[in-house]
């Protein structure tokens, strides 16, 4: 377990931080953006969360993500087979993969089917589980262009887990704004 008794280290001061495996690496790196992203996605989720408090599933399921993602976050921090400094290394797996998939599969259930692209907006928990979502694209799209970078490597559950926590996000979206009801769709060309 983490420990934490100082908070400001000075180690950084230089632009670089240390990755799970004792590496350094600069501040910008591509490795830290993604896991950088990740921290962000969560940090949206956890505002989404006061407007959740309501809907039971969708605010425990939020909580659930929002520890799954500090998972992701150490899966991203040990490049390679890196061992953290407890010795084990923490990945994200296949059955935090499927959990998503079922919590999507229990919403979208009682949503109706979509004639349209759904705008971001509604209610305050839907707008910000819309903003969680667009988050969690641009740290999927850092972590694929991560695992496309020779000497680097990503775990396939990583990308996986960021792929469907987007789409779980976006449907619950819909289903806080009671169900698909208050959802507002794309008129195309409406404004020419």
């Amino acid at each position: 377990m983490v420990v934490l008794n100082k908070i400001y280290t000075r180690t950084g001061d230089d632009g670089t931080t240390a990755l799970g495996t004792g590496e350094r690496r600069k501040k910008y790196d591509l490795r830290v953006a993604a896991y950088g992203t990740i921290d962000e996605t969560n940090a949206v989720i956890g505002v989404a969360r006061l407007y959740t408090a309501g809907e039971h599933s969708i605010h425990s399921a939020l909580s659930r993500i929002q520890n799954d993602l500090f998972d992701v976050g150490a899966d991203l921090a040990t490049p390679g087979k890196g061992k953290g400094p407890g010795g084990a290394r923490l990945t994200v797996t296949a059955a935090q993969v499927a959990w998503l998939e079922q919590q999507i599969d229990l919403l979208n259930g009682e949503l109706t089917p979509l004639k349209s692209f759904v705008l971001p907006g509604g209610y305050e928990a839907a707008a910000y589980l819309h903003l969680a979502r667009t988050v969690c694209r641009r740290a999927e799209r850092l972590i694929a262009e991560l695992a496309d970078n020779p000497g680097e490597s990503v775990t396939p559950e990583v990308l996986q887990y960021v792929n469907r926590l987007s789409d779980y996000l976006f449907v619950a979206a819909r289903f806080a704004n009671d169900k698909g009801d208050r959802d507002m769709l794309w008129k195309p060309g409406a404004n020419r």
